[in-house]
C-alpha cells in the first residue's frame, strides 16, 4: 500500500477501534440460526405473507427459503429513478428461479435536486436524507427478510438507503443501479447557454430547448454530480456488482445485471455458505476506497459530508483532515464534466470502471483484502460484464484508456492531487473541489459582497454592481439554519464574471451543486453562522483571501475590530414554512456540522 493511504487507514481503524467494536458486537447479536422470520409469530407471519401469491406464500410458510426484501426510491418524476417501476417483479422472478423469494419491504422518499434548484424545497434535500434513511429502516423493521436489494441513485437517497441499511449490518444488501441516460448536447454548450441567459444573451425558450437535450430520457444526468459519485462510491465500496454503474436503461446488459444481483444477494444470506453482510462490507478499508475513488475522478463535494455519515453508521470515525491527506496523495485519472467535456458515457467508454480501479489498485492507492457481493478482493472489480452468447460473463477489463483525456493512468495523471482541498483559517473549515478550477483562478484576495440569499446576486450581477474582483459570500445556508440548500442558481452568474477577467470565488455555510465547476467555491463551511462561525461578522467589502493552493480561508479585518462587531442574527423566518418546511423545524435545529455529516443521529453515537 501506499504510505499515506495505509497511515490515514490505520488512523481511522485506531480512532474507530471502540465504536467500530461495538457496532460489529450489536451486527453479531441481530443474526440468527435460521431464516429471520422464523422468530414471528403464526399471526405476524400470516400478515406478512397474505397477499403473496400461493407459490411464494408456501416457499415463505416453508421457514427454510430466503425472503429478500426490496427497499426502493422509485418515481417516474426523477429520469434516474424512472427505470424502477419494474424492476420489483423482475428481481422476484430472479429470486424464485433460484429458489428464494421476495417482496418489496418499503419505499423512500426520492426527491429531484435538478428540479428544486433555486427553489423553497430545495431546503428539504439534505433533510430527506435523514427520512430515507428512517424509511429504509422502517421497511425493513418487519424482521421478514434475509437480505435485501436497495434501489436507488441519486444525490441524497444512496447516502439514506445506506445508512438505513447499515442499522440492519446483519443482512447482506446489494445496490442495484439503472444506468445514466445516453448522452444529449455537450456539457460545455449547456453551460454556454446557461451563461448567455444570466447575462440576457438568449431567451427562456433557447433555454429550455438546451437544458431538454441534455436531460432529455430515463436514466441519470449524465455530468460527474453526486448521482455519479454515488455509483461510483458504491462500486469501489464492492456493494454493487463489478461493472454494473455505467450500463444505460436499455442496454439487454442492464437486465441481466439486475437479474443476477438478485441472484447473488440471495446466496449471501446466513443460511448460506457465502455469508456476507452489508456491515462487514463496510468497513475502514472499504470507506478508504470510496474516497480514494472519488479523490482520483473529482467527485462530488456533497459526499464530504455523506461518506462522513455512512462511515458513522458502521461506527467508524472519518474526518476532513483524513479527505485531505487522501487528495495529496492521489493523483486525478479522470476529466468528466465540470472537471472536463465529457460525460459519464464517455468515462465508461474510455475503459470505466474496471481500469479506474485496476490502476489504483496496480498503485497502491486501493485496499485489495475487502469483502464484497462480488466475493472477497477489490480485484474482482477490474473485469467488466459482457454478454456471451446471452449469458453474462465477467471478462478482463481493459489494459490501458481508450481516450487518455477523458480516463487516464497513474503514471500520466491530469494532476498529481486529487480534485479535493481542505480550507482553513480565522473563518473555519471549509471544502473546495478544484480538480475543475483552472490553477490561474484558484488564489483570489478580494472585497466581500455579502448575502443571505443565493436570489439577491441575480439583480447585483443586472446592476454591474459585481464587476470587479469579489468574493461572495452567502450566509445562513447552513444545515441548522435552512437546511443547506445547494446554491447552484449562482453558478452562471460568477462564471460569467470569471469570463470577463474578473477574480472571483464563493464563501458559503451552505453547499453547492454536485457540479461545483469552473469558479472556486469554499463550500460547507464550519462553524457555520447560525453556530457563531465568523462568516456571521462579514460585513461588505471586508478583504477576503482564499487560496486553494495552500488551503488558507482568512478574513483579513483586524481581530479587535472583528472583536467589537455584533454577528448578523440569521433570519429563519423565510424558511420556516411553505413547501411543507414546517414539518422539518425540529429535524433541521438538531443537525450536526457538515464535517461530521450534517446527520440527525445522536442515539448512532450514543449506541456506537
Amino acid at each position: 500500500m501506499q504510505a499515506v493511504i495505509e497511515a490515514v487507514t490505520q488512523r481511522i481503524i485506531k480512532r474507530s477501534e471502540v465504536s467500530r467494536a461495538q457496532y460489529l458486537s450489536a451486527l453479531e447479536d441481530a443474526k440468527t440460526k435460521g431464516v429471520h422470520r422464523s422468530a414471528l409469530s403464526c399471526g405476524n407471519l400470516a400478515h406478512g405473507f397474505a397477499a403473496c401469491n400461493p407459490d411464494d406464500k408456501s416457499s415463505i410458510k416453508q421457514l427454510n427459503k430466503a425472503n429478500i426484501g426490496i427497499v426502493t426510491a422509485f418515481n417516474d418524476m426523477l429520469s434516474a429513478h424512472q427505470p424502477y417501476e419494474v424492476y420489483p417483479d423482475l428481481l422476484k422472478k430472479a429470486c424464485q428461479e433460484i429458489g428464494s423469494v421476495a417482496q418489496v419491504a418499503g419505499g423512500v422518499p426520492a426527491m429531484c435536486d435538478g428540479v428544486t434548484q433555486g427553489q423553497p424545497g430545495m431546503e428539504l434535500s439534505l433533510l430527506s436524507r435523514e427520512v430515507i434513511a428512517m424509511a429504509t429502516a422502517v421497511g425493513l423493521s418487519h424482521n421478514m427478510f434475509d437480505g435485501a436489494l436497495l434501489l436507488g441513485i441519486c444525490d441524497k437517497i444512496v447516502p439514506g438507503l445506506l445508512i438505513g441499511a447499515l442499522s440492519f449490518g446483519h443482512l447482506p444488501m446489494l445496490f442495484v443501479p439503472a444506468g445514466p441516460m445516453k448522452s444529449g448536447i455537450p456539457n460545455k454548450e449547456k453551460a454556454r447557454i446557461r451563461q448567455q441567459f444570466a447575462q440576457g444573451k438568449v431567451d427562456r425558450a433557447a433555454l429550455l430547448e438546451a437544458e431538454s437535450a441534455s436531460y432529455h430520457s430515463a436514466g441519470t444526468c449524465t455530468f460527474y454530480g453526486t448521482a455519479n459519485s454515488n455509483q461510483l462510491m458504491l462500486e469501489v465500496m464492492g456493494l454493487q456488482l463489478p461493472g454494473s454503474s455505467f450500463v444505460n436503461p436499455d442496454d439487454p446488459l442492464r437486465e441481466a445485471l439486475s437479474k443476477t444481483a438478485a441472484k447473488q444477494v440471495c446466496r449471501l444470506n446466513e443460511m448460506g455458505s457465502q455469508y456476507t453482510p452489508i456491515g462487514h462490507i463496510v468497513s475502514e478499508k472499504s470507506i478508504v476506497n470510496g474516497i480514494v475513488a472519488l479523490l482520483a475522478t473529482g467527485g462530488s463535494t456533497n459526499l464530504t459530508m455523506h461518506i462522513v455519515a455512512i462511515a458513522r453508521a458502521a461506527g467508524i470515525i472519518i474526518n476532513w483532515d483524513d479527505f485531505s491527506e487522501l487528495s495529496d496523495a492521489v493523483p486525478l485519472l479522470a476529466r468528466v464534466y465540470p472537471n472536463g467535456h465529457a460525460d459519464i458515457n464517455h468515462f465508461h467508454a474510455a475503459g470505466g470502471m474496471a481500469l479506474l480501479i485496476k490502476e489504483l489498485l496496480e498503485a497502491g492507492l486501493l485496499h485489495d483484502d475487502v469483502q464484497t457481493v462480488a466475493g472477497p478482493g477489490l480485484k474482482r472489480y477490474t473485469q467488466e460484464p459482457k454478454l456471451i452468447d446471452g449469458e453474462l460473463r465477467w471478462v478482463e477489463g481493459p489494459k490501458e484508456s481508450f481516450d487518455k483525456a477523458v480516463l487516464t493512468s497513474v503514471n500520466e495523471p491530469f494532476q498529481v492531487n486529487g480534485g479535493l482541498k481542505l480550507m482553513k483559517g480565522n473563518l473555519g473549515r471549509a471544502v473546495i473541489k478544484v480538480s475543475a478550477v483552472q490553477e490561474e483562478n484558484r488564489i483570489v484576495e478580494a472585497p466581500a459582497v455579502v448575502i443571505d440569499d443565493q436570489n439577491k446576486l441575480d439583480a447585483l450581477f443586472k446592476a454591474g454592481e459585481l464587476d470587479k474582483d469579489c468574493v461572495v459570500v452567502v450566509k445562513g445556508q447552513g444545515p441548522k439554519a435552512i437546511g443547506m440548500p445547494e446554491l447552484h442558481k449562482l453558478t452562471p452568474i460568477l462564471g460569467s464574471l470569471q469570463d470577463k477577467g474578473f477574480k472571483v470565488a464563493l464563501l458559503t455555510d451552505g453547499r453547492m451543486s454536485g457540479a461545483s465547476g469552473k469558479v472556486p467555491a469554499a463550500i460547507h463551511l464550519t462553524p457555520e453562522a447560525l453556530d457563531g462561525g465568523l462568516i456571521a461578522k462579514v460585513q461588505q467589502g471586508d478583504m477576503i483571501r482564499l487560496n486553494a493552493l495552500t488551503g488558507e480561508l482568512s478574513l483579513l479585518v483586524d481581530e479587535t475590530v472583528l472583536n467589537a462587531r455584533v454577528a448578523e442574527a440569521v433570519n429563519l423566518q423565510p424558511s420556516s414554512y411553505g413547501m411543507g418546511r414546517e414539518l422539518f423545524g425540529a429535524l433541521r435545529s438538531n443537525l450536526s456540522s457538515p464535517e461530521t455529516g450534517a446527520r440527525c443521529t445522536q442515539a448512532i453515537d450514543e449506541k456506537y
